[in-house]
């Protein structure tokens, strides 16, 4: 469509929407603080707000444009998510293997233990056996 059939939108309205519009895309604005809203497209452009709405072909690009915008800064969240999820799941694992070590130490700690006692046991045993238990004729010195 030509500014010729759109109906109270100039050339010079639509190129500065456009140009306006490609300065906030590129953040780069000159009159705005460079936020995606239609009232600083306007605003950027010079125009009334009036215009703007006059410009259907541009606002349908403005539209698809943060659309777009809005979906990458969706992705980018996700994969911030993502990144964040990996390094938690990195870090539990690297948590979990040091505590299985700590379990391991423990168990080699317990067996030792283990064996220690059951040689002691023995040794008691082996004493036992030597022990002369005393008759009963035999006094007890109290």
């Amino acid at each position: 469509m030509t500014a010729s059939t759109r109906p109270g939108l100039s050339a010079t309205a639509e190129e500065a929407l456009r140009e306006a519009m490609d300065r906030l895309f590129t953040g780069r604005p000159l009159r705005t603080d460079g936020k995606l809203t239609k009232q600083n497209l306007w605003r950027e452009a010079g125009v009334s707000r009036a215009t703007m709405n006059r410009a259907a072909a541009v606002l349908i690009d403005w539209d698809n444009h943060v659309s777009q915008s809005a979906a990458s800064k969706h992705n980018q969240a996700q994969a911030a998510e993502i990144a964040r999820l990996r390094r938690q799941l990195r870090d539990s694992r690297h948590e979990r293997q040091r505590l299985q070590d700590e379990v391991d130490a423990a168990a080699t700690v317990v067996a030792a233990l283990i064996a220690e006692n059951t040689a002691l046991r023995e040794q008691l045993a082996k004493r036992s056996a030597m022990v002369v238990p005393l008759g009963r004729g035999h006094a007890v010195r109290e």
